[in-house]
């Protein structure tokens, strides 16, 4: 029998988390459930997130895994009419699916690989916000936490893909707040910093601090960044909004 109590602070609530098949995506699921959220775990790697969804049941959670290609409109379409059929509701999304496919200087960059990492990144964030925000509405509130780059604020070179893409996620993020506000949906951004994750261009197996040996970083693991996306999910309905929040300890 599952039991929530009054005291986890996302008790009853219903979490849409994109990209919950590893990293901060996995870790946050994981997190939010164990504060009493029912989770909705997508990504494009269904065994991903099915073993996100067993951790979560494993701990007595509630968790489902659907199947979510963001780049692909009938597939998002899914995965909302799965969450009407299961839960019937939706108070919270983490909009964290992302990809970087072109490191390159601009000069020598493949251009569908470009445009690749801006569909899954932009146009993917618009596309699971858009589903979500009929749902919130009929909710009377929620929340939306886009998880951001310092990239995005501050690019670099090699990095035009990304940060073009991590850029655009913030622009929406502040479009989206005041196109919310009457509704008591907040909107906001999440940047994590360097964090060690598989496929991040700071991951290496075993490896200690970053590959960009940034001084006096924090170079963190997926599950320090929970804390602050917990924070954000928890704020009142009239919290914060329009904000974008760092774990950086530097200038973005």
């Amino acid at each position: 029998m599952e039991i929530y109590s009054d005291s986890y602070r996302l008790s009853g609530q219903v979490v849409l988390v994109t990209g919950a098949g590893r990293g901060i995506g996995k870790a946050i699921a994981i997190g939010f459930a164990n504060e009493g959220a029912r989770v909705v775990c997508a990504a494009r790697t269904l065994v991903e997130i099915e073993k996100t969804v067993q951790a979560i049941k494993s701990a007595q959670g509630n968790a489902i895994a659907v199947k979510t290609d963001v780049t692909d409109q009938a597939s998002v379409d899914r995965l909302y009419s799965k969450i009407d059929d299961t839960y019937g509701q939706l108070d919270v999304v983490v909009v964290n699916a992302a990809a970087n496919y072109d490191h390159e200087y601009v000069e020598c960059g493949n251009h569908k690989l470009w445009s690749k990492t801006i569909d899954v990144t932009l146009v993917g964030a618009y596309r699971t916000v858009q589903g979500a925000i009929p749902r919130l509405k009929a909710r009377g509130a929620g929340k939306i936490i886009m998880i951001g780059s310092g990239l995005g604020h501050n690019g670099r070179p090699g990095s035009s893909a990304h940060a073009c893409a991590k850029a655009g996620v913030w622009m929406l993020t502040r479009i989206l707040a005041t196109e919310l506000a009457d509704w008591n949906i907040s909107v906001n951004e999440l940047i994590p910093g360097p964090v060690h994750t598989p496929g991040s261009q700071l991951y290496q197996e075993g490896a200690e601090d970053s590959v960009f040996a940034i001084s006096g970083e924090w170079i963190k693991q997926p599950s320090d960044v929970v804390p602050f996306a917990l924070f954000l999910a928890s704020q009142p309905d009239q919290g914060p909004t329009a904000q974008s929040y760092s774990l950086m300890r530097r200038d973005v």
